[in-house]
């Protein structure tokens, strides 16, 4: 929720408000394309409240709202599916061209509270000023639905439910790191879950790992089963090898932030190289970055990757009859030498600078 100025008398109306958060990429006859999104709708329609919280939810610190808030909650009557299709929308408006796949990769959505309260007008208790000059004669907040804030934050202990030993974590990660046991765990509904996991060793110590989800997935629409064929949608210059026909096509996305403008770029040029070295199914014993993107946001953006390289260009609008089914996915920590200004992969020569990365918190 939002903070109030409110005088201590006044009982508060807490309006809710849909936040959309994150990256919006498009496939259109322009090419792809992204733009970051931060928006914030209505959860009940409503004409005696604003309909947007506007620029509060990135300037103002928020809280949590605790059960025993006191005030009157409106309960939200707009769906989450309701509100991604208004997000749609609104981001589709602006682009030009035909369209033939959108993705929301990033995205956080959140319910948040704005408070206000009546006193012979309606006030905006952030700033405790008035939104109106009246209260209008059809406005009764006692037709609204309401409800009270009966949800609350369930801990989960980091200990290894393997072995016990406490587990790392930075703050933002989504995966929990035990170097007792050599195990890797995501908070499930109720309890850890251990996941899936290898590393490309580095040559050298001073090392960052990277995490990188390699996914293998059924498509249908396209021949895109091996390396061969991606040797020939990608229109590689290279000469198709016998053995490349048996060599399995795999996704690779990121599973960390870093800004739109090379989010796209850095899954393209893996998912073209197909890393194949030999893997270690233990973690590596230098600094590990944080896994902050779940696999799940990842498989947004299949087809996007798909999108950047497929060649001629003109089928860019086979991705609407294109279908992308996720089987699987490995957690796969890659090396990257920490430099002054960027972490470069030496094997693959990609690089990432620091400021790309030093605000994906706010993606």
């Amino acid at each position: 929720m939002l903070p109030n100025k409110a005088p201590d008398d006044k009982e508060i109306i807490f309006f809710p408000y849909w936040r959309f958060k994150g990256i919006f990429f498009a496939a259109s006859t322009n090419g792809i394309t992204h733009q970051f999104l931060d928006l914030s709708y209505q959860a009940v329609k409503s004409s005696f409240f604003p309909v947007s919280a506007g620029l509060r939810t990135q300037t103002l610190k928020m809280q949590f709202v605790a059960p025993d808030t006191k005030g009157k909650f409106l309960e939200p009557q707009i769906s989450v599916n309701e509100v991604i299709e208004i997000v749609n929308k609104r981001s589709s408006n602006n682009l030009t061209g035909h369209l033939f796949h959108t993705a929301h990769i990033g995205e956080s959505l959140s319910l948040i509270y704005a408070p206000f309260y009546l006193n012979k007008r309606l006030y905006d208790a952030v700033l405790n000023k008035p939104i109106s000059n009246h209260v209008p004669d059809d406005f009764d907040i006692e037709t609204l639905q309401r409800g009270s804030p009966s949800w609350s934050m369930r801990f989960i202990p980091t200990l290894c439910p393997h072995c016990g030993w406490d587990m790392q974590g930075e703050r933002g990660s989504l995966v929990l790191i035990c170097r007792n046991c050599n195990s890797i765990w995501q908070p499930g509904r109720k309890e850890l879950k251990p996941l899936k996991f290898v590393h490309i060793p580095g040559q050298d110590d001073n090392i960052t790992y990277f995490p990188f989800y390699r996914i293998k997935a059924e498509i249908s629409g396209l021949e895109l089963s091996s390396y061969a064929d991606l040797a020939r949608i990608a229109n590689m210059p290279k000469v198709i090898q016998k053995d490349w026909e048996e060599r399995k096509f795999f996704f690779w996305t990121l599973g960390f932030k870093v800004r739109p403008k090379i989010f796209l770029r850095i899954q393209r040029d893996f998912t073209l190289l197909q890393p194949q070295d030999n893997f270690k199914n233990s973690l590596p014993n230098s600094e590990m970055y944080p896994v902050t993107l779940p696999v799940k946001e990842a498989i947004e953006g299949l087809k996007i990757i798909l999108g950047s390289f497929i060649k001629p260009r003109s089928k860019i609008s086979e991705l609407s009859k294109i279908k992308i089914k996720p089987k699987s996915f490995l957690l796969v920590y890659i090396p990257f030498e920490k430099q002054h200004h960027e972490y470069i992969q030496p094997q693959y020569k990609i690089c990432i600078n620091r400021n790309m990365l030093s605000h994906a918190g706010n993606l």
